[in-house]
């Protein structure tokens, strides 16, 4: 009775054992597919990027640990199952197939492939319960997403139109944002919107296309967006009572933006070792089409012959002084006839082709109108004079678009690429003033005495890249460029009324309000569910689960084997098949008699005999 309690007692720990080993592996994948996403804490995902030999040795440590009691496990049990199994007739190939598994091992023989196939297929899976454990247990670096949303400034309705109406008028700006006030903001928008245009031009021709403004750094063009993450929202200034709205001169920008709290809330979101962002946001760009003005187009009366020398100094030329200043009236018909005044330096005889000297007037009208008789575009007239008269004269129609941009924030820059575009209404009428009034600040203060903002940046442009390269594509350098600086006026806009103070409390009234959302990606180090087309994790555990069930089969046939003894009082001869002394004791023990090797056909005639093991004085095997 003792015997056979310990053998219950035996099996059910093998049992039992197998059970929390195949719960483990199962438990851990249905852990990460529960919660889709599992990291180690902060400081243990630290040290496991700083040591990674380390921790590779630990799960081979750790796997080979699970795969060795696994294989115990199953051997033990086919020992126990075939010690009851060769109480009846087995033959000799069953048995030595049986012995084989019970060794871990498998037999070779052509004659009898089916317990070949077998053999070698239970020792395969067990080889494969190693790579099986590592698979599951191996932490890999991932990117771990979080939801977010907030708000933003709405610049597309009309609230915002009324909004920005009232400005104006508080400012004192005239619809053209051109008037006698002046402060700090024109300056940001002056040289913000130069640098944006050359950031943009520039690009194409393989220069540096990092914009910065307000401390935010901007891939080729802001796109219109503002900055929507704090860690990307650039300065941490408080701006002055007039430094926000369209008074802005750089200062801290409102960021509206949270977590959104997923299914799985009490789980820890790790800080990771880097954070990106892809953000859905509203921007702002332009369609900006430039084609060269010639003869055969008269509905262009652009006019640059109309100037006079106005002031002269001969004595002048050796000092050093201004010689001379002529007076330009360029101007062009655009809906009604619009005049721009420039005052360059020339010589004692009136000669403006000066060492160095450059003249680039530039003209923007609004128009032409719509179907619905609204604006939604403005025209900018160019030409070039001395130094920039690569600059054929052109006109650029500019169609300011409203997008939503998908915005993505990583490596301490902002890209943005637009995924839908819509034009200008009638609502967003202030709006197109309010670009328009930039392009046409940007025009005429660029332009000084002797030089041109824009000129010398696209200038610096052709002069530092192959000549036919540009002058083939002189209409898109244009192009970007006043994309650029329209994009850039969006920027500006936005930042100046999310600007801290801007409104109370630093909430953006509803109605002005435009939802962002997008997601968080945290670079950390653990365990990810598998995708539908990488099943990795379910191919891993197929080793595990198949030497289990065999292992279940073994024991519990055993176990049965042990309860009939025990109604029958009876008791088996405890010895170990996979020990060769063993059964060279049993097989001398007894009565049997084999073919020798001497026989053509021994071997063959051998595998087929069937024997079982007798229990008289003491076992044996018999035929």
């Amino acid at each position: 009775m003792p015997h056979t309690h310990s053998k219950f007692v035996h099996y059910t720990v093998i049992i039992i054992t197998q059970i929390f080993i195949l719960a483990f592996g199962y438990g851990f994948l249905g852990a990460v597919a529960y919660y889709e996403y599992l990291a180690p804490s902060d400081s243990v995902c630290e040290a496991m990027k700083n040591h990674p030999g380390e921790v590779t040795m630990l799960v081979a440590l750790i796997a080979t640990v699970l795969s060795v009691v696994t294989a115990t496990l199953f051997t033990l049990s086919v020992k126990e199952a075939l010690r009851h199994r060769i109480c009846q007739p087995i033959s000799l190939i069953q048995l030595s197939a049986g012995v084989a598994l019970a060794q871990g091992s498998h037999i070779l023989s052509h004659r009898h492939m089916e317990l070949t196939v077998l053999t070698l297929f239970i020792f395969g899976v067990l080889k494969l319960l190693t790579a099986g454990w590592t698979t599951l247990l191996t932490p890999a670096y991932f990117m771990w997403p979080v939801q977010l949303n907030g708000s933003e400034i709405d610049i597309t309705g009309s609230a915002f139109a009324t909004l920005l109406q009232k400005e104006f008028l508080a400012s004192g700006l005239s619809m053209y944002l051109y008037s006698n006030y002046r402060n700090d903001a024109f300056e940001v928008l002056d040289i913000g919107g130069m640098l944006s245009g050359v950031a943009a031009a520039g690009f194409t021709f393989g220069l540096p296309g990092t914009f910065n403004f307000n401390g935010a750094k901007y891939n080729i063009s802001t796109q219109g967006v503002v900055p929507t993450i704090e860690a990307f929202s650039g300065s941490d200034g408080i701006p002055d009572a007039n430094g926000t709205r369209l008074g802005f001169s750089g200062g801290n920008v409102t960021v509206n933006t949270g977590v959104v709290p997923g299914l799985h809330s009490r789980v820890p979101i790790p800080q990771g070792f880097s954070t990106n962002y892809s953000m859905w946001q509203q921007g702002l760009t332009a369609n900006v089409s430039c084609q060269a003005i010639d003869s055969s187009q008269p509905q262009y009366l652009w006019n640059t012959n109309n100037s006079n020398v106005i002031y002269t100094n001969p004595a002048a030329s050796s000092t050093n002084l201004i010689t001379g200043l002529r007076l330009w009236n360029i101007s062009v018909n655009c809906d009604t006839s619009t005049t721009y005044e420039y005052l360059t330096m020339v010589d004692a005889n009136g000669s403006g082709n000066l060492s160095g000297n450059g003249f680039l007037p530039s003209v923007v009208c609004l128009g032409p109108t719509d179907t619905n008789q609204n604006y939604t575009s403005f025209t900018i007239f160019t030409q070039g004079f001395y130094k920039y008269d690569f600059l054929k004269a052109s006109v650029c129609e500019v169609v300011p678009l409203l997008t939503t941009v998908r915005a993505d924030y990583s490596n301490e820059q902002i890209s943005s690429e637009v995924t839908s575009s819509t034009p200008f209404q009638s609502e967003n009428a202030e709006l197109l003033l309010f670009i328009a009034g930039v392009a046409r600040y940007q025009s005429i203060n660029s332009q000084g005495l002797t030089s041109s903002t824009i000129g010398d940046t696209l200038y610096s442009i052709y002069s530092s890249t192959t000549t036919k390269y540009v002058n083939n594509n002189l209409n898109d350098t244009q192009e970007d460029y006043w994309r650029g600086v329209v994009e850039f006026s969006a920027t500006f806009l936005r930042s100046g009324f999310m600007a801290t103070g801007s409104f109370p409390d630093n909430i953006i009234p509803n109605n002005i309000s435009s939802p962002v959302n997008g997601t968080m990606f945290i670079s950390t180090i653990g365990w990810t569910r598998w995708t539908k087309n990488s099943p990795t994790y379910l191919l891993a555990t197929v080793p595990l689960t198949i030497i289990t069930i065999l292992t279940f089969a073994c024991a519990l046939y055993s176990l049965l084997e042990a309860l009939e003894e025990h109604r029958n009082h009876t008791h088996k001869a405890h010895f170990n098949v996979s020990n060769t002394i063993h059964l060279v004791m049993l097989c001398a023990a007894g009565s049997l008699k084999l073919a020798d090797f001497g026989h053509r056909k021994g071997i063959k005639k051998n595998e087929v005999v069937k024997v079982h093991l007798e229990e008289l004085h003491s076992p044996r095997l018999s035929t």
